[in-house]
Order: structure tokens, then sequence, then C-alpha cells
């Protein structure tokens, strides 16, 4: 398989724009935590292809973003590209209208931490502090209510993924928060403790 260089260089080749990036290095870290957490351990708890999967879930967005192309045409170069059909299907997967049935822990994963690393960082931004350091679970949860703040995201999603996850949303939502801490400067916010 393809190591992170090759994956950092395909994403680079598709996406060249800063926010789909930056969102692409979240998802990457949040995948990475998750393997430690809903891996199973001995089959499917490699953190690094979960990271993986994390950073390409995308690549293809930018350039196919219509639901006829994307992920559809990305699948068709990861499998050019030596990428697993694990690999492909879990990415596959985080488009509900492909179809394809999120079986395995890192499919669930994606699905459940996608949606919700763009609406944390969005929540982020918005705070005095550009900050995910005093970002709070309880105002995430309102965010989440108002349909008007970052209406692109699809609530739906994020709920059904927790719920495919078999996590506590509270629970959830917290370890996200804290695994895009460490890499907050490189996905756009201004972390207050150095």
């Amino acid at each position: 398989m393809p190591n992170r260089a090759d994956a950092w260089e395909l994403l680079c080749e598709y996406t060249k724009g800063e926010g789909l990036r930056k969102h692409a290095l979240a998802v990457e870290a949040a995948m990475r935590a998750c393997a430690k957490r809903y891996g199973v351990p001995g089959e499917d708890e490699d953190e690094a292809e979960w990271g993986l999967v994390g950073l390409l879930h995308d690549f293809d967005y930018e350039m196919f973003p219509s639901a006829e192309q994307h992920p559809f045409s990305g699948a068709n170069i990861l499998c050019g590209r030596g990428y697993s059909e694990r690999f492909i299907r879990a990415i596959m997967g985080h488009a509900t209208y492909t179809g394809v049935p999120r079986d395995t822990a890192m499919a669930r994963a994606l699905f459940a931490t996608d949606e919700l690393c763009g609406f944390l960082v969005a929540c982020a931004l918005v705070r005095p502090t550009r900050s995910l350091d005093d970002l709070e679970v309880s105002s995430v949860k309102k965010k989440l209510k108002d349909k008007a703040f970052a209406r692109s995201v699809n609530r739906d999603d994020i709920r059904q993924g927790i719920e495919e996850l078999g996590a506590d949303p509270d629970e959830h939502i917290r370890f996200v928060i804290d695994a895009l801490r460490p890499l907050q400067k490189e996905i756009g916010l201004t972390p207050t403790s150095v």
C-alpha cells in the first residue's frame, strides 16, 4: 500500500484548495485516533491505514464534485494507485448515496468523523479564541441545533455516523475535539496553549 508521502502527493495533485486540504488533515488526525479507540485488535486497528483513509476520503471532490462523480472517480484513481479494496470501500461508504455499506469499523469511523470534523472547525472559528482549546461539547450541541450555522454540514450524517459507531454522542464529540487539538495550526485554528 502507498505510504503517507504518496497519499499527500495524491491529495495535492487533485486538491489545490487550502480549505479542503485542511479538512483532509483534520479527518486524518481523527481517524488515527479512532483506530486506537474503535479498531478491532489484531484485525482492524492499523493507525496509518485509518489515517490515510481520512486524508484521502475527499481528494477527488474538488475536481469531481457532483454526486455522480465523487467518490466514484476517486475510487477508480485509488484502485489504479495500489490502495486496497477495503480502503476504497471505506471511502465509498462515507457518501450515503453510493449504497456501499459501512461494514468495517474503519468505514463507520470515517462516516462518524468526516462531517463532525468540519463542524468542529467551524465552531472553533467563530469563538473569540479561534481555538478548540476552550470548545465545550455543550457549545457544539447548541450549534448543531442552529440550522443557519455551518448550513452545509449534514447534521443527519453526524447523528447517523455516531449511532452506527455505537458511540455516546457527547463522548464522541469530546474525543474528536481532543484528536484535533494537536494540529490546530495546520488546520487554520489558533491554539491557546503551546
